[in-house]
């Protein structure tokens, strides 16, 4: 079967084909809005709102630096993203209550990396039953949330 988010996946790399430079070093270059979906910028990394998200409040931890593996990535950028993860779940567990979460990266277009040239690390917030027939029959993910609502939401709760 088709992973459930492949579309979503591949209309977001279609889309960006023929960027001079990879999506992640683009966005930091962009200000922080709705638009470009930046939550918060550390010293070395940023946060950054799936635009396809697996569920409502999917972030991402990314560095700044434009490598692609987990070794070539300082102790102290993996660090700051370890601490960025952990206050995406206070937050995210703040706003929506999810039952838990799957924070994870994907090395490599085979690990199922769509965006292979620039690591970043996924926080998924997940809920007990979230994978209902619609999205498992259907292939279809179902947000009760706009993602302008989401952004602004973690965007102010981020700050408090």
């Amino acid at each position: 079967m088709e992973h459930l988010w492949t579309p979503w996946r591949m209309r977001y790399i279609n889309e960006h084909k023929g960027y001079d430079s990879c999506v992640f070093c683009v966005a930091q270059e962009l200000e922080d809005c709705f638009e470009n979906l930046i939550i918060f910028r550390g010293e070395q990394t940023f946060v950054i709102l799936n635009r396809y998200p697996y569920n409502n409040g999917h972030l991402m931890v990314v560095p700044n630096q434009h490598v692609d593996r987990l070794e070539d990535i300082p102790p102290e950028v993996q660090e700051e993203m370890m601490i960025l993860a952990t206050k995406a779940t206070i937050v995210l567990r703040k706003l929506y209550h999810p039952h838990g979460f799957n924070l994870g990266i994907n090395i490599g277009s085979a690990a199922g990396a769509g965006i292979a040239e620039h690591l970043h690390m996924h926080i998924v917030p997940r809920w007990s039953g979230d994978n209902n027939f619609v999205s498992v029959i259907g292939q279809t993910r179902v947000l009760p949330e706009e993602l302008s609502e989401t952004y602004q939401r973690i965007y102010d709760a981020w700050r408090e």
